[in-house]
């Protein structure tokens, strides 16, 4: 039996958007506090709030383009994205005050949720039912090389006379690529298959959540709550046990080991079903948190790296697949959105409530309590997916 072709040109170009999208979201998140206390003579909190209020515009933007994507095409919604994202990228360069800088900041985040909520919609549309885990999961690796390489080149550029300049202008030559390389994409997808009439129908939750793909997106904002406290605090953390220099290559070592890992959990998750992944990649990803908060040297760093990123890693590309193939091909876009507003949730709002523990109990003990959080979400995801997983895989 021939293999259904899943390396077109349509998914190469959305996977590389997608990859210069998420770079250039990394690459400002880790410098703009710098810029806006360094132009601006912002405070801490306020340089802080320059950096995180993109991730509240880039929500907004997921809630709303679900629904876009039902009312006029994920093509169109891409489009809308892509130039709402370089006409921000250029704002950078009249801005003239803070309140100016937040503003833009917000924006460009909606604009990212629009545009990446559609890519991701696009590729779940063109892959081939028979390989879309192994599809999604390779799709997924540019963002993860994004977020590799995204604050690598933003602390490069930092060291250059007029820094960011540079960064504003390579946000601005990048956002340009992304809607050429868009228009030579010849991508055939079906109009809108429901009316606005039916969409009506819908209770209000509906029109902007798809319901089908709640419950795996709520194990999805349970464990990025859970590695939301690595991805922020590593380098205090770090700091605090004395190993700053093996830090510097954990996400590197986490990158490597989901690009090794990644091909081969998709093609295990089309030919066998979401469980036989799952399952594993969550005890992984907690025996990895385990040794991250009990590290005291630079093996086990990097090990738990390594462990972390098998676990974390595939799971996330797994829920996401899931919440695709749970729902109907007519609310791909919804299910999408879906899983993003709660994967991003729980990164989100993992810093900020850690934080407030942070002091009371040190960085050990609250990632010790993310293992426990971890190993809790296994039967819930049991519950609210896994024990209905078979008959996903009968039905497609």
């Amino acid at each position: 039996m021939i293999k259904e072709r899943l390396w077109t040109k349509e998914f190469v170009i959305v996977s590389f958007i997608n990859f210069l999208l998420t770079l250039m979201y990394f690459l400002l998140m880790v410098t703009i506090a710098s810029y806006a206390k360094t132009e601006f003579h912002a405070t801490t909190s306020s340089a802080g709030l320059v950096s995180s209020i993109f991730i509240i515009g880039a929500l907004i933007g997921r809630l709303l383009t679900g629904r876009a994507i039902s009312f006029i095409g994920t093509k169109k919604t891409l489009w809308i994205g892509l130039g709402f994202f370089a006409v921000t990228s250029l704002l950078y360069f009249f801005a003239v005050h803070i309140s100016f800088l937040l503003v833009n900041r917000l924006l460009q985040g909606i604009a990212v949720g629009i545009a990446s909520t559609a890519t991701g919609t696009i590729i779940a549309q063109i892959l081939p039912a028979s390989r879309k885990g192994e599809g999604i999961g390779y799709y997924s690796l540019s963002a993860i090389l994004a977020t590799a390489i995204g604050p690598f080149l933003g602390m490069i550029l930092l060291r250059f006379e007029n820094g960011f300049i540079w960064i504003f202008t390579m946000n601005v030559v990048f956002s340009l690529i992304c809607l050429i390389f868009y228009a030579m994409a010849k991508i055939n997808l079906p109009l809108p298959s429901t009316s606005v009439k039916e969409e009506e129908k819908g209770s209000l939750l509906s029109k902007f959540i798809e319901p089908k793909a709640l419950p795996i997106s709520f194990i999805a904002l349970l464990i990025g709550f859970s590695y939301s406290g690595v991805l922020s605090f590593l380098s205090f953390y770090a700091e605090e046990i004395n190993l700053s220099s093996a830090s510097s290559y954990f996400f590197l070592v986490y990158a490597i080991v989901i690009i090794l890992s990644r091909p081969f959990s998709g093609k295990l998750m089309d030919a066998r079903g979401a469980n036989i992944v799952t399952y594993p990649s969550l005890v992984i990803f907690a025996v990895g948190m385990l040794l991250f908060s009990q590290a005291s040297t630079s093996w086990m760093l990097l090990l738990s790296a390594a462990l972390i990123g098998v676990g974390f890693g595939n799971f996330n590309s797994i829920a996401q697949t899931v919440a695709v193939k749970v729902t109907a091909p007519h609310r791909f876009g919804l299910a999408t959105s879906t899983y993003y507003i709660m994967y991003d949730l729980g990164l989100g709002i993992g810093p900020y409530l850690l934080g407030f523990i942070v002091p009371h109990t040190g960085y050990r003990t609250i990632f010790g309590g993310m293992v426990a959080f971890i190993l809790f979400s296994i039967p819930l995801y049991h519950w609210l997916h896994g024990k209905r997983d078979r008959e996903l895989i009968r039905a497609s």
